[in-house]
């Protein structure tokens, strides 16, 4: 057996090669069936020895092949009397589907002509040529979408069912082609940082080719990126043992040597690609500013404007605009790319100051004056009137390369008779306003540092002394500076001129939010300054909307959102936005969504504790929390029809918005799940809490979504303590409820058991309907995690008849569903069946896509404990489908795990594997260790079947060090896969 080869692995997302232009042009396809189309006609090839003749001449790529090689390639060194008549046959029937002028016979044989693009494998070896050139240009994310589009063009076995012995090599080869280019791709997906999703893919591939030691080495190194070290290693023990029985050799040398890298915990084999730096160019005085010695970071910006100053010779006239918040580095920016392109400009540089965030702006015909006797211009000969003026600017640029920096402008305006009018001549403008009507204009907008540019900045100014001493510290800093330049330089400042401050003595007082604007200023720089220059342009509406808006906590804010904290129609709310993004007080997150940069809020909050009446900040928060509130719960009644939380959740004043399908309204959850968490975590005002903790109630999505688990569980608790500190039993009940959720996703089970049972008191103490159904169904799914089945069994009937007695039928459902899975653990398989029937039937009556998706999750559970494979693993599909399209991760990776158990009990278990390492990808962050034990234990046994048992033994060795961490009931069974291994 060769070392390198195996059977064949199918590769996904396989398509025809595409047409060429005309619509009835002849195509063929050899990586699959051999077939021919004309247009999107299908052509009859007739029979396989007729294929085997068209196949062979298509591989020739236009060359002829003679008789004599195309009897060898039917028949080999044994062919019938009649060959060469059979020969003859087959390609007079060809000629006639394809036609004369493209199967031509020359010099005693056969030929086809036709375009490259025309056949598949061409097309795919052209393809294969620019991902090579792609990577070797270092375009990795290039060259892995060309070798996809590649690897997609395969449609099954290459030459399938073509028989003779030409076409068995020529299989074999293209499908070694295959595997080397799934290789180059798997190599190229490490290198860009899927590692961990490589692992399943690569977990098949190893099954399917156990002895192909390229594979294993991915394989190796996609667990060690996964920090699974150990299993990397037990990949090399599996691979050594399993060459010296098939083959009687080692591992070849680059194998051995990866092993002894992950042995060291090499961190080279992480291989970030870094960015080389740009060199600057050398600083030449002119009238430009000096450039700061400690100018840092904004590679990207120096790179975009200097290309465009490089290119001003050729251009009528070059203008660059760069916008951004003030103590963003606009001007420190463009006088630093300035300097860099001052060899393009050798008859000089102009520079002025136009005060455009002060309150009284230069005035273009004094700008101009100066500009014209620094040109040579005698004063004598400088007109008075600006147009004046402005026609003997450009006369006087005329002919001359010349870069002007017109820094701090207030508006277009103001530039306009500024700008040189000529090639050869560029203008570079720095402003707080988007110069949008700017005609011609290159914008850039401007943004805060990057955490490293940021760090290198303060580092720079403090010395590497002191930061490397105390580097979280100094992370902190300029955390809290907002990665702002200004804010950076200021604190920086301070802690150089204070020898005997530490670090951790500068973040100590900027932690303080009330008094970080104060803390942020030193000598004539302060961060509140800057931004007192922006607020006191702006008109009182437009002051207003900046304070109001500064109140919300959430990362952004929507337009529609926005316009309920403001108490305004979403036109008028978008105009005083917009307005305010121009102003660079409040950045444009995306279409329909604003934010603050972090010092920015601080100050619009000082401003509108100064300039608001507390009752007003108050109205404004209740009234986002009312939108929030009041769009959440119409998600909610999408998602669950028939659910009673619309009849029993607090009343809301401020209405929200309504969608037209549950896809739209899923995108809005996610979209707003930042804003909304943060909207309950500060709505701690009288009135409030409840609402608040019915939002929570209302999103419970978020909590089994994998992205925002965290973030809801921290609401959770807050809300928990709120309601707890002011006796309100009623929210705390709800709270509880949710906060229970948040910990069975987390599978932390004894927590959530305290809380359901805390939240059971409280609703039967206030007769609260919402706790009191949902209490007991969350104890009995507990009580199935922890093997107490009677409980269990006791509780969600207990949960089945609140449900009932307050009509809440899709309630009913979710703990007939969960019954049903009680049954099944107590051997009860054929009731567990019919329960988990009656629970769908429920939802599918109701319209409930995603819940009847957790319906099909326990019948599926149920079928495959009855042997029913098939129809387990169709339930499953249909659920993960569903779990998939409504972004509930923990359900697409629990839906994944189960069908690996349907494989490994149907005795696939290469399919098992591969799909235990799927879940295991997805739940990565979410659900829990005691379900990531579960997964790592049915992934340990399908590999045990497939022969790597090196692997399986510490899969299981991690299950065992969960479960027994957990103090869980799988300790027995796992302890028994490891007794080979285990001591004693």
């Amino acid at each position: 057996m060769d070392r390198d080869n195996g059977p064949r692995v199918r590769v996904p997302e396989q398509r025809a090669p595409e047409k060429p232009g005309t619509a009835d042009a002849l195509r063929f396809t050899v990586l699959g069936p051999v077939r021919a189309w004309r247009g999107s006609e299908l052509l009859s090839s007739g029979s396989p020895q007729q294929r085997a003749l068209l196949a062979a001449l298509l591989l020739r790529e236009g060359r002829t092949a003679t008789a004599s090689e195309l009897i060898d390639a039917f028949w080999g060194e044994d062919p019938p009397s009649q060959a060469l008549a059979t020969i003859r046959t087959y390609a007079s029937r060809l000629r006639k589907i394809l036609g004369q002028d493209t199967l031509v016979s020359e010099s005693g044989g056969y030929a086809i002509r036709t375009d490259r693009a025309a056949l598949d494998l061409t097309l795919a070896q052209d393809l294969a040529g620019e991902a090579e050139k792609a990577r070797a240009a270092g375009d990795r994310c290039q060259a892995r979408t060309l070798i996809n589009k590649v690897l997609g063009l395969w449609d099954g076995e290459a030459l399938a069912s073509v028989p003779g012995p030409y076409a068995d090599n020529q299989r074999t080869r293209l499908e070694e082609w295959r595997l080397q280019l799934t290789e180059a791709r798997l190599d190229l997906d490490l290198e860009v940082g899927c590692h961990a999703e490589a692992v399943s893919e690569l977990t098949a591939l190893t099954a399917a080719h156990p002895l192909r030691e390229r594979l294993r080495e991915l394989l190796m190194v996609a667990l060690y990126r996964s920090g699974r070290q150990a299993e990397a290693l037990a990949v090399y023990a599996d691979t050594r043992r399993l060459l010296a029985e098939e083959l009687g050799v080692d591992p070849r040398p680059e194998l051995a040597q990866l092993q002894q890298r992950i042995l060291r915990a090499d961190e080279e084999l992480a291989r970030p690609a870094d960015e080389p730096a740009p060199a600057p160019a050398p600083l030449r005085p002119a009238q430009l500013p000096a450039t700061v010695p400690d100018f840092t970071g904004r590679s990207a910006f120096v790179s975009e404007l200097g290309s465009r100053l490089a290119t001003a010779e050729g251009s009528v006239m070059a203008v660059s605009a760069v916008a951004g918040i003030g103590g963003v580095g606009k001007t420190t920016l463009a006088v630093h790319v300035a300097h860099q392109a001052r060899r393009h400009f050798p008859d000089g540089q102009l520079y002025v100051d136009l005060q455009g965030a002060g309150a009284r702006a230069a005035e273009p015909e004094t700008v101009l004056g100066s500009f014209l006797r620094a040109l040579g211009t005698a004063d004598s000969a400088i007109p008075d009137t600006l147009d004046e003026r402005a026609a003997l600017y450009r006369s006087t640029l005329d002919g001359r390369r010349i870069l002007i920096l017109l820094d701090n402008a207030h508006d277009a305006a103001q530039i306009r008779p500024l700008l040189p009018g000529t090639a050869g001549c560029a203008a570079l403008v720095t402003s707080r306003v988007r110069m949008v009507d700017l005609a011609g204009a290159h914008l850039v907008d401007l943004d805060v540092m990057s955490p490293e540019e940021a760090l290198q900045l303060f580092t720079r100014i403090v010395g590497d002394e002191r930061v490397g001493a105390e580097r979280e510290a100094a992370l902190d800093v300029v955390a809290a500076c907002g990665f702002l330049p200004l804010a950076i330089r200021i604190a920086a400042s301070r802690l150089a001129a204070r020898r005997t401050w530490t670090v951790s003595v500068l973040a100590a007082k900027l932690a303080d939010e009330r008094r970080r604007l104060d803390e942020l200023q030193a000598g004539d720089l302060a961060v509140k300054a800057t931004f007192e220059l922006g607020y006191g342009q702006l008109e009182p509406a437009q002051a207003r909307a900046f304070r109001l808006l500064g109140l919300a906590d959430g990362p952004d804010i929507s337009l529609a959102a926005a316009a309920a904290l403001l108490n305004l129609d979403p036109h008028a709310a978008e105009d005083l936005l917009e307005a305010l993004v121009d102003t660079s007080l409040v950045e444009s997150a995306a279409p329909g969504r604003y934010r603050y940069h972090d010092l920015v809020r601080l100050y619009a909050r000082a401003c509108a504790e100064r300039d608001e009446e507390p009752v007003e900040r108050e109205s404004a928060l209740s009234r986002l929390l009312d939108f929030y509130l009041a769009t959440a719960a119409g998600v909610y009644a999408l998602e669950r029809p028939g659910d009673r939380l619309a009849d029993h959740r607090e009343p809301t004043q401020y209405s929200g918005l309504t969608f037209a399908d549950r896809h739209s309204a899923q995108d809005w959850l996610y979209t707003e799940a930042n804003s909304l968490l943060a909207c309950v975590r500060q709505s701690s005002g009288a009135g409030a809490v409840r609402r608040a903790v019915d939002l929570l109630w209302a999103t419970k999505d978020l909590a089994e979504s994998g992205a925002n688990s965290k973030q809801y569980e921290a609401a959770a608790i807050t809300m928990r303590d709120l309601a707890r500190s002011s006796d309100d039993a009623r929210a705390e009940g709800r709270a509880l409820i949710t906060l229970t959720n948040a910990r069975l996703v987390a599978g932390r089970f004894d927590q959530a058991e305290r809380d359901a049972q805390r939240a059971m008191r409280l609703a039967r103490a206030v007769d609260d309907p919402l706790p009191s159904c949902w209490a007991p169904n969350d104890l009995g799914i507990i009580a199935l995690y922890q093997n107490r089945h009677a409980e269990g069994e006791a509780y969600l009937e207990q949960a089945i008849a609140n449900f009932r007695a307050d009509g809440n039928r899709p309630g009913e459902a979710s703990a007939l569903c969960n019954l049903s899975r009680i049954h099944l653990a107590m051997g009860n398989t054929t009731s567990a069946v019919a329960l988990a029937q009656q629970g769908i039937d429920i939802y599918d009556e109701l319209g409930h896509a995603l819940r009847g998706a957790n319906g099909r999750y326990a019948l599926g559970l149920a079928l495959t404990q009855s042997g029913r494979f098939a129809d387990a693993t169709e339930q499953l599909h249909d659920a993960l489908a569903v779990f998939r399209d409504s972004r509930q991760r923990l359900w697409e990776g629990m839906a994944t795990f189960r069908l690996a158990e349907v494989d490994l009990a149907a005795g696939l278990p290469a399919q098992a594997a591969t799909k235990s390492e799927q879940a295991l990808a997805i739940l990565r962050g979410i659900g829990g260790e005691w379900r990531r034990g579960n997964v790592l234990t049915v992934l340990g046994r399908a590999l045990s079947e497939i022969g790597q048992p090196g692997r399986a033994q510490v899969c299981w060795r991690e299950a065992l060090e969960i479960y027994e961490t957990l103090g869980s009931a799988e300790i027995g069974t796992v302890r028994k896969l490891l007794v080979p291994t285990l001591p004693g």
